[in-house]
């Protein structure tokens, strides 16, 4: 089932949009944010993001395939 933005509607969210969602907000969360609404909801930047996600995928987490 594909996800869905919970602010903006934008679809699909792909896996590492997915994964930055469960790592930051818990992984039982079952609403999702798009890159840009997670940025604006967390104050931080789409790009911060990005480099947690490639530091996340260095450490090995297994959010991120």
């Amino acid at each position: 089932m594909e996800k869905e933005c919970i602010a903006c509607g934008k679809t699909p969210l792909d896996n590492d949009t997915v994964g930055i969602n469960k790592k930051l907000l818990g992984k039982g969360i079952k609403n999702f944010y798009c890159m840009d609404c997670l940025a604006d909801f967390l104050g931080c930047t789409v790009e911060d993001l990005l480099d947690k996600i490639e530091e996340f995928k260095y450490e090995g987490c297994t959010l991120f395939k």
